[in-house]
């Protein structure tokens, strides 16, 4: 059975207070006698009634008990006693509730004598049940439910695999049924310290900086050459007009230098797939040899049905736009936008995608000592990585278009086994 709502719960009070059989007033919201019977006895509000020097007894007001304790000459009422407790010495001793209290509707929001009376009451208050209802709801979830084996078997599971750097979002959809507890429920066990790992080993949990102020953009900058007819309101209604169109987003990673190797990486936003090419350095030149590579490994056509529009920021790598765009003979073969400047926002998958490379080639390590086999390998590990938004299935399982199978063959990317998948330095260790 369904927990009650706010509104259901208003409607008990008011019934209450209408006199109402909880009969009737459990038709009225659809629920059986016993649920609202059971409902007012566990969320009404207690309010203390008046006791007499803290004693709870229905005649401590008007007692004159004296000589409970056996000492002679004591004149003191027992009542007021400090040294000693009448309630456990006198058998004239009652805190019997209120007969109001054990017949319905169980609460003194109606009884005549509420005013006047000096027993503890008990009122039924909507908002207050509701909150009472939802705090008892969350304290009981937020308890640790798997206890002793259970826990140790999980904790066995779970850690090796985040230690390897894989996000918890992949352990999951990989072995749920096995963990028989929530995503959610995982990160809360981890964060109240009951696994061997913490906080600390998940990455996104530390990772993130303030974001900085953005800077004012020239209008000098807006109007070069590169960019015209290809900013961001272009690329928005270009999109409007072919919404069916495959969005490929497209960046590159340095390393600690600005010269050296460089990494091109190209992301399909509809599977999270992400293509990555070790180049020899950051030029423009060095982008197009790349376009050029990808456009006689597929054929001009597949080409552009694999990547019919491009979306990239304003790096210099990415300003020989014609080139990108055109084959040597001066076939058009794609359509390359760009972001305003400072907006990496607008491209946020790629952006979310280079955390996995961060994780294995943190930020200030130089990419020279690294091959094209070793990108391959790393990009193997993460497209293989699942992901919630796919329905709980990697960017490779979720790649169905057979240009791009092609794509993957011709390039040697495959499935990483889920438990094999390693997302850490000791990845491409040199």
């Amino acid at each position: 059975m369904s927990r009650l709502s706010l509104s259901e719960r208003i409607v008990i009070e008011c019934g209450i207070y209408q006199k109402l059989s909880l009969g009737k007033i459990a038709k009225k919201i659809g629920k059986t006698t016993e649920c609202v019977s059971r409902e007012i006895r566990a969320n009404r509000t207690i309010a203390p009634g008046e006791h007499f020097f803290e004693k709870d007894c229905h005649y401590a007001g008007e007692c004159k008990t004296k000589g409970l304790c056996g000492k002679d000459g004591c004149s003191r009422r027992c009542v007021t006693c400090r040294e000693y407790d009448c309630r456990e010495l006198c058998t004239r001793y009652n805190n019997t509730p209120c007969v109001v209290l054990s017949k319905p509707p169980y609460v003194c929001n109606v009884c005549v004598r509420r005013r006047k009376c000096k027993a503890d009451r008990a009122y039924y208050n909507a908002q207050q049940a509701d909150a009472m209802a939802k705090r008892r709801y969350s304290n009981s979830r937020s308890k640790i439910q798997t206890r002793g084996e259970d826990l140790e078997k999980l904790d066995k599971l779970v850690s090796p695999l985040i230690l390897k750097g894989q996000p918890l979002t992949h352990i999951w959809s990989e072995h749920g049924d096995e963990l028989g507890i929530s995503q959610r429920t995982l990160y809360r066990y981890i964060d109240q310290g009951v696994l061997s790992v913490g906080n600390i080993d998940l990455r996104r949990k530390v990772a993130y900086k303030p974001r900085r102020k953005k800077k004012e953009v020239s209008e000098g900058f807006l109007n070069q050459e590169f960019r015209k007819n290809r900013g961001y309101d272009d690329y928005l209604k270009y999109m409007e007009k072919h919404p069916d169109t495959p969005i490929i987003q497209m960046d590159t990673v340095k390393g600690c230098r600005e010269q050296g190797k460089r990494l091109l990486t190209l992301h399909f936003c509809n599977t999270n797939m992400m293509l990555m090419f070790l180049m020899r350095d950051g030029k423009a030149d060095t982008v197009v040899e790349q376009f050029d590579m990808l456009t006689g490994l597929l054929g001009l056509e597949e080409f552009r049905k694999v990547f019919p529009v491009i979306l990239t920021d304003n790096g210099s790598e990415f300003k020989h736009t014609r080139d990108l765009e055109t084959t040597e003979d001066g076939k058009k073969r794609t359509k390359v936008f760009y972001c305003d400047p400072q907006a990496s926002w607008q491209k946020p998958q790629i952006e979310k995608n280079h955390e996995f490379i961060r994780y294995v080639l943190p930020k200030g390590k130089t990419l020279n000592p690294y091959t094209q086999e070793d990108m391959l390998l790393l990009a193997n590990n993460i497209n293989s990585i699942r992901r919630e938004s796919l329905g709980n299935k990697s960017p490779y399982e979720a790649t169905t278009d057979k240009s791009i199978l092609r794509l993957m063959g011709l390039m040697g990317l495959h499935t990483v086994p889920a438990d094999e998948v390693n997302l850490t330095p000791a990845l491409l260790k040199r």
